[in-house]
């Protein structure tokens, strides 16, 4: 773990309104347990079954969040204790998280992932697909998910400016929405090569691995 870097995002993040997520998918429980030990929380997976076998072996105070693609027939490994899935892209996902949750007495927050970036190997919703799936959950609520915000990753580009101009986009977007809907408080947006320029443009939240961690396995 690089804890120089560590302690640039802390330093930079100290008078910011936006939190650090430690992207520790694919590294061994040993790595998550060095980064709980330099006081990391929040630990950012994008496999459910991996951040299950993690959560066994680690602290209960760590909160997860699941930031991969989210398959529906995943959900109810992380049901009991997932703090927030970042990757919503359908109303059917929604409502199995939904049905999970309640099995497990509980309400789960989530986000909207939004598609910014060009790139087709992204998931995500379109706007009308997101204001679709708030327009039904106005009509029929589920009582067991809680929709926090929206979440989104720019084109993989040295290109800054279109960078800013996907995030501007998806911040524009998010203003929209809390507007009508004012338990919106969260825009997941910024990794670990972008997460400066997300900063400005108004992410709550940055995720970032490769910069702590190093090349995945």
């Amino acid at each position: 773990m690089n804890i120089r870097i560590l302690q640039e995002l802390r330093e930079y993040l100290s008078d910011k309104n936006c939190e650090l997520i430690a992207v520790t998918k694919t590294h061994p429980a040993t790595v998550l347990h060095e980064a709980y030990e330099n006081g990391l929380r929040i630990f950012g997976e994008n496999k459910a079954q991996e951040m299950m076998q993690k959560y066994d072996t680690l602290p209960k105070d760590i909160s997860w969040h699941m930031i991969g693609h989210m398959q529906s027939n995943k959900v109810k490994y992380i049901a009991h204790f997932v703090s927030l899935i970042h990757s919503v892209d359908s109303l059917s996902l929604l409502q199995e998280i939904n049905k999970q949750a309640l099995k497990n007495n509980r309400t789960i927050d989530c986000l909207l992932q939004i598609h910014i970036a060009e790139e087709d190997t992204k998931f995500g919703l379109d706007q009308t697909e997101a204001k679709e799936i708030l327009s039904e959950l106005q009509k029929n609520k589920l009582e067991n998910v809680s929709i926090k915000g929206l979440m989104g990753m720019a084109s993989n580009t040295q290109d800054t400016d279109k960078i800013r101009a996907e995030f501007k986009s998806l911040k524009s977007l998010f203003d929209e929405f809390q507007s009508l809907h004012p338990e919106f408080n969260t825009l997941s947006m910024g990794m670990s090569s972008d997460y400066k320029i997300a900063v400005e443009e108004g992410s709550t939240l940055i995720r970032v691995g490769s910069a702590l961690f190093g090349t995945r396995s």
